[in-house]
């Protein structure tokens, strides 16, 4: 697509980033049949071609407007366009870029400035979670709409069994473990199953207390300088652990059991790319992240052994962060299969966004919750009474409209391998 930059972006970062992306662009229109919002809505603005093509509009000078930014804010960026895309466009890049643009021009009301300042310092926030167990408290005098947002109440230990903890196991092989920002008060048994499921295998997590947030969040919302910072924050929490020391090897993967944060962490390299002080040390990041479906797949022969007999089918919502971003459709299915498991996904519409899309079920509620009815039915209609996922705001999304437990998938090989460990434990006796 031919674009001429108006002298304000000639050379800078993000025109020459953004000018490179549109030139890319051919108009097809393939990405407008596996555009969740194109299929609900029916306005080529809301498609990815549509926005690619405000974009290049503001580009080229021409002033936004409050529906140009409604149009960009209703993408989910899945980036199910990048995959269906024959041209190779980087539309979550160029979508990130115009919104940040249009974020300065456009004056949002005052309302939405509130809620979208509350959701970057407050999910991100070490309060977080003491303010989670607060609203467990007030659960039962919130309206619905808030109380579908709030974790559902623990589980109850049987009484006389003491409740599983982190692994204390010291092993030579390592990984680091991004613990998140939402994940341990929202979900909080996910970390410590996936430290569990690697310690049986030999392998220790560790997790460094001074990461937090991705930098997806803050990025999402049109602030980029604030989601770099959350990237420098967390390079710098990882540095000394990837160096050589007395403590033993390097850890030899940083492992993310949420495919959002994981897709974001692997771009690193390319965020950072003109950092000079961090260039070098994000190209590493991202080399060794990996998700957690990967590192477990590797470790499945050892694994699987150990596991107890269990009801093995499982109906899976396969996230956009793991399919389209990190470019890994198959790989939660081939893992879980390595296990012995029988992963069953919908054969209509599994390609499609279930609507949560980081804070946009907050955001745009009205099409998160069209999106996610959509994409239960499909789920529903597999009659398996469990739904696995790979990514924390899809879990919670995709649970605030079912009954049926919607969970981590690693929580569930943890309780295989607890009870393995169990029926062991009885025949030796």
């Amino acid at each position: 697509m031919q674009t001429k930059l108006s002298p304000e972006f000639q050379g800078t970062e993000a025109g020459t980033q953004a000018e490179e992306i549109l030139r890319k662009c051919v108009h097809c229109g393939f990405c407008l049949a596996t555009c969740p919002t194109y299929q609900l809505l029916g306005d080529e603005l809301d498609s990815p071609r549509g926005r690619i093509y405000l974009v290049k509009q503001v580009l080229e000078g021409r002033t936004p407007t409050r529906a140009t930014q409604e149009h960009l804010d209703r993408c989910l960026t899945c980036r199910n366009c990048e995959t269906t895309c024959p041209a190779g466009v980087d539309y979550g890049r160029l979508i990130d870029i115009g919104r940040a643009i249009v974020e300065e021009r456009v004056e949002r009301p005052l309302a939405q400035r509130a809620v979208r300042w509350l959701l970057k310092e407050g999910l991100t926030s070490p309060l977080f979670e003491p303010a989670l167990k607060l609203g467990a408290v007030m659960r039962p005098l919130m309206p619905e709409a808030i109380r579908a947002k709030l974790p559902p109440p623990p589980a109850r230990t049987a009484p006389g069994a003491a409740a599983p903890g982190w692994p204390a196991r010291v092993h030579a092989r390592r990984v680091l473990l991004l613990a998140g920002c939402v994940q341990p008060g929202l979900r909080p048994n996910i970390n410590p199953a996936t430290a569990r499921v690697l310690d049986a295998a030999g392998v220790q997590c560790i997790v460094p207390p001074a990461a937090g947030c991705c930098g997806a969040l803050r990025a999402h919302l049109a602030d980029p300088a604030g989601a770099l910072d959350d990237m420098r924050r967390n390079i710098d929490a990882w540095w000394p652990y990837l160096q050589p020391g007395a403590d033993g090897p390097p850890p030899y993967a940083i492992v993310m059991n949420a495919s959002g944060c994981g897709v974001t962490v692997k771009e690193y390299a390319h965020h950072l790319a003109n950092d000079a002080a961090y260039a070098e040390k994000a190209r590493r990041v991202s080399e060794l992240t990996r998700d957690v479906a990967e590192v477990v797949g590797e470790l499945a022969p050892s694994l699987r052994p150990r596991l107890a007999p269990v009801a093995t089918r499982l109906a899976v919502h396969l996230p956009c962060t793991l399919q389209h971003g990190q470019r890994l459709p198959d790989i939660l299915d081939q893992t879980l299969r390595a296990l012995g498991f029988d992963p069953i996904s919908p054969a209509t519409d599994d390609h499609l966004c279930c609507g949560s899309a980081g804070t946009y079920s907050v955001l745009q509620p009205e099409l998160a919750l069209r999106l996610r009815d959509r994409k239960l039915t499909s789920l529903r209609a597999l009659g398996i009474p469990v739904i696995v996922s790979a990514n924390i705001g899809c879990i919670q999304h995709l649970q605030t409209g079912t009954d049926l437990p919607v969970r981590h998938w690693i929580e569930l090989l943890d309780e295989a391998l607890a009870a393995g460990a169990g029926a062991d434990a009885g025949a030796d006796a």
